[in-house]
């Protein structure tokens, strides 16, 4: 099962993704349960509703093609980032493997579609892409006893393309990363918000690629703190709430690495994370 939301930007609705029994996937209609995937309904066992309701047979079909596709998630409270979670990432970005991990913050307003167009700043030179794992918060997490406790506040997890400015975020920063994170549309998720239950966050492939040239190729297993550990160290910090978005890091092959030019009007970026589906940008002039 994933969970999708479809239709013009603002004006989104909610569904549920499915095998059919001829192979296919069918798409059903979820707004019998709730206006929108947010936290409130993530909160509310919003992913054992949606279940129960797609066996009895209880939400209508729906046909998606040629609509778009907005983030899975509507309207998270935070988008808290983690840097440099993969050791070849921090060495290309000229640093130590952290002894903690570093977090920085991305406004809400940056979450986009998976195939919205991007767009690079204005005075922008270095916008980089970065594919990565989101975790969809479904309980508020406070002061968590052990990262044990972590996988009971997750609700699902999705594709992220954690879109930066280098040049905002380094140097005109006084360092603090957000200033080169915030801009808008710089937070692409999706397509789908797949329920914890059915993901083996632990290994997963992700990859991306820069007009069909592969630049990264990795797997969650090389992550330097694991989601169990992230959420448990995150919640002595600050709460998380339903609906919130982790992203865990980007590994190696970005722009920043000197290797690729960083992205020019024009180009197209795909990112891909196994089970948690395909994005596709165009990338244009802010």
């Amino acid at each position: 099962m994933k969970l999708i939301r479809y239709g013009a930007i603002g004006l989104e609705k909610p569904a549920v993704l499915t095998p059919s029994a001829d192979g296919r996937t069918q798409a059903y209609d979820l707004s019998p349960l709730t206006e929108d995937i947010d936290g409130a309904f993530l909160a509310d066992d919003g992913i054992g509703r949606a279940r129960s309701a797609l066996s009895a047979g209880q939400l209508p079909p729906l046909e998606l093609s040629g609509q778009r596709i907005g983030a899975p998630i509507a309207r998270p409270s935070a988008v808290v980032c983690v840097g440099m979670n993969y050791a070849a990432h921090a060495t290309e970005s000229g640093s130590e493997p952290p002894l903690a991990p570093i977090i920085f913050l991305k406004t809400p307003n940056t979450v986009a579609g998976p195939d919205d167009e991007a767009f690079i700043p204005p005075g922008s030179t270095r916008t980089d892409w970065e594919v990565e794992l989101g975790v969809v918060i479904g309980a508020r997490a406070a002061y968590l006893p052990s990262p044990a406790q972590s996988r009971a506040h997750i609700a699902g997890y999705l594709a992220a393309n954690d879109l930066s400015e280098r040049t905002f975020q380094l140097e005109d920063s006084g360092g603090q990363w957000s200033k080169g994170k915030c801009c808008p549309g710089f937070s692409p998720l999706g397509p789908w918000l797949v329920p914890a239950s059915d993901v083996d966050a632990d290994n997963l492939r992700l990859r991306s690629w820069v007009n069909g040239n592969l630049r990264q190729d990795s797997t969650t297993a090389d992550m330097i703190f694991g989601v169990d550990t992230l959420i448990h160290h995150l919640s002595h910090y600050l709460t998380l709430e339903p609906g919130d978005v982790i992203l865990t890091g980007t590994p190696q092959g970005v722009a920043l690495s000197g290797k690729y030019p960083y992205l020019r009007p024009g180009d197209t970026i795909e990112i891909e994370i196994e089970g948690l589906g395909r994005q596709h940008q165009t990338v244009k002039q802010g």
